[in-house]
């Protein structure tokens, strides 16, 4: 996460790990990218989380939890296939929930590379396909 020194004079460690904490307890990566982009107003494209908000203020809240975004959706990226198909089945049974690729591809971040989405997109239709050929997948 990135280090805000000060934000109008105050301290912003207490918002940084508060950001952190909410964030590590999705056990899984694929959850954090969910819930990290349900954050962000489709309208605006700024990412909006209530406290954080209030203990930063929009610009720096919205900053942090791009930065959030953009770190578990790279860590995503560094997983080899068993790992990400690991982390999707343990949210899908975790969910009780399907997913499609459609729903999967607004899970990037917006300052993503073309080239990040790209592998992102090929790697998650691979495990989702072999998710979907399991034997007693949920699929």
């Amino acid at each position: 996460m990135s280090n805000f020194a000060v934000h109008s004079g105050i301290s912003t460690r207490p918002a940084q790990d508060l950001c952190r904490k909410t964030i590590s307890q999705i056990p899984t990566r694929f959850g954090r990218l969910i819930f990290l982009t349900s954050l962000r107003d489709s309208l605006t494209g700024r990412y909006v989380h209530e406290t954080l908000t209030n203990l930063l203020g929009l610009e720096d809240a919205d900053r942090l939890l791009c930065h959030a975004h953009h770190r578990v959706f790279s860590e995503w990226l560094c997983f080899s296939l068993a790992e990400q198909k690991a982390d999707l089945d343990e949210f899908l049974e975790s969910e009780s929930r399907e997913v499609s690729l459609q729903e999967c591809r607004s899970l990037a971040p917006p300052g993503a590379r073309e080239v990040e989405r790209q592998l992102y997109l090929t790697d998650l239709e691979m495990v989702l396909e072999l998710i979907r050929h399991e034997p007693d997948s949920a699929f």
